[in-house]
């Protein structure tokens, strides 16, 4: 074989090599064909994810600014939640725990990038080191259902690693094409084109349709995850139009942001005519949510974050894990099966939805891999539950996300709910908040004084799941002690990488995320 030839040969090896890797990581058709073909009666699922959309930033949540028409539609012909949360204040932990399935904790992802982005040198603690792409050996939502005969397909931001391994083509979606940083004269992964002066959400909904008309025969699993309504806040000139002149109200007055809103709204209506049109609607279940609270309402607590909306009468916003930063809009639409026009206040988590769609899709837990959440299938379907009303639900952010000028959106804390009641750690100085959320949404009276024994209660529960579920905590800020920070779930080598990358990195940004 002459030199040429070797090099080709070795070239094509590793190509295939590729290509078998992929098939093998999203369960390709070589694995699950058979499986596919044999699926009768299961639900299509269609999850609609906007990017930092908060609590009140739809007409069906309050808003007397922004325009939703469609999805008011669905949540008056399906079930809208009051007590919807994500798994973190900000946009990575919350899409890690959607997919996964798992707390952060399990997956190593608290945060966005490496924990270099703010200056937390400034402060007492050093954080656990952030994993910045969900690990390989997490067995996603997309495989799950995959391997149970569906067809998958993710469009949109994905933010959970965009290299060939981690992408989500090879993570269970049988199409994937990844977007997020512009909303105009945007890039794709893998490269596509399109006209010049296409908006992304539309983009994005074009594709979506594709996949759902191409797919309309057999059991489907789309994600279209929505870039809006994240900066750079840019939108159509024609819905910026709209709401020029249009009387603000609680906080809400841009008419670009809400012509944002708009769009995503389009493209909920375009997604729910494609369903209607192809005979799918009593078939398909439609799940409308955000990724985290909205960025807002940080001026009323004395932080410089930049605030494009308001979540009043919730507290804070984006990156705080007060109700401002977590709560956030959930829908669910599947005529015939779940009640239309119904309001639940059972308060449901990020890490519940994968245990919820394999129940409702008929397809088992995958072997020897934990579940952090819990099915609500049957709420959605009869309105009530009540072994779901008193659960207990988690956070762990063992770091900092800063907001400019010195202030902090938060440093590290853990929170638990239980019932109606709402308790915060802060790992700084060890202080406690307790709220009572039936009675104070705002979270404007900490009742710790006045009920010690609740505080003693809701305390114990946090360290319990800490200690059960092996929760890292951010150190003394010391070179000593930051040198034996603890990385779940990472191999040595990766870690090692990641201190690496950290030294090479510039001085870093204060954003958003």
């Amino acid at each position: 074989m002459t030199g040429h030839n070797s090099i080709i040969a070795r070239a094509t090896a590793r190509v295939l090599a590729t290509a078998f890797y992929i098939m093998l990581c999203c369960g390709g058709p070589f694995l699950f064909a058979e499986a596919r073909s044999a699926t009768p009666g299961k639900p299509n699922l269609v999850v609609i994810l906007a990017d930092d959309l908060g609590y009140t930033d739809l007409s069906c949540y309050g808003s007397k600014y922004y325009e939703t028409p469609n999805i008011d539609r669905m949540a008056a012909e399906g079930m809208r939640f009051t007590d919807g949360y994500t798994a973190g204040p900000n946009c990575q932990p919350t899409r890690a725990a959607l997919i996964s399935g798992q707390y952060g904790p399990r997956t190593g992802v608290y945060t966005v990038g490496s924990i270099e982005r703010f200056p937390w040198r400034t402060r007492t603690l050093r954080p656990v080191d952030n994993v910045e792409k969900l690990p390989l050996e997490k067995i996603t939502l997309a495989q799950a259902l995959k391997q149970a005969g569906y067809a998958t397909g993710l469009f949109g931001k994905w933010h959970l690693g965009d290299d060939p391994q981690h992408h989500p083509g090879a993570r269970g979606f049988d199409e994937a094409i990844t977007s997020m940083g512009q909303h105009f004269n945007f890039k794709t992964n893998p490269p596509v084109s399109y006209p010049e002066g296409t908006y992304l959400a539309d983009f994005l909904t074009d594709k979506a349709i594709d996949f759902i008309q191409r797919h309309a025969k057999e059991p489907f699993f789309l994600c279209l995850h929505h870039f809006a309504v994240h900066s750079p806040h840019e939108a159509k000139q024609n819905l910026i139009q709209r709401f020029e002149g249009k009387p603000p109200a609680d906080g809400h007055n841009s008419p670009v942001y809400a012509a944002m809103i708009a769009s995503v709204d389009e493209s909920v209506g375009r997604v729910l005519a494609t369903l209607q049109e192809l005979g799918l609607d009593d078939k398909t279940l439609v799940i409308f949510t955000s990724d985290n609270g909205g960025v807002g309402g940080y001026e009323r607590l004395g932080i410089a974050g930049g605030s494009i909306t308001d979540n009043a009468p919730l507290r804070g916003g984006k990156g705080m894990l007060y109700e401002g930063g977590i709560r956030i809009p959930y829908i669910f639409r599947w005529p015939g099966k779940i009640p239309a026009g119904k309001v639940c206040d059972v308060p449901i988590h990020s890490v519940d939805l994968y245990p919820t769609l394999l129940e409702l899709a008929g397809a088992p837990v995958p072997k020897n891999y934990v579940l952090d959440g819990v099915s609500y299938a049957r709420l959605l379907q009869t309105g009530s539950q009540a072994d779901l009303s008193n659960r207990a639900l988690f956070w762990h952010f063992p770091g900092y996300l800063g907001a400019g000028k010195g202030t902090w959106r938060t440093t590290p804390v853990g929170v638990v709910r239980q019932g109606d009641w709402k308790l915060l750690e802060f790992f700084e100085d060890g202080h406690l908040e307790l709220y009572n959320l039936r009675e104070d949404i705002g979270e404007e009276k900490n009742l710790a004084s006045q009920f010690p024994e609740k505080v003693a209660e809701m305390h114990a529960l946090l360290k319990k799941w800490r200690e059960e579920i092996k929760a890292p905590m951010p150190t003394p800020h010391t070179p000593e002690a930051g040198a034996q920070a603890r990385q779940p779930d990472t191999p040595p080598g990766r870690a090692q990488g990641r201190r690496q990358q950290v030294k090479r990195q510039a001085q870093p940004q204060e954003t958003e995320e």
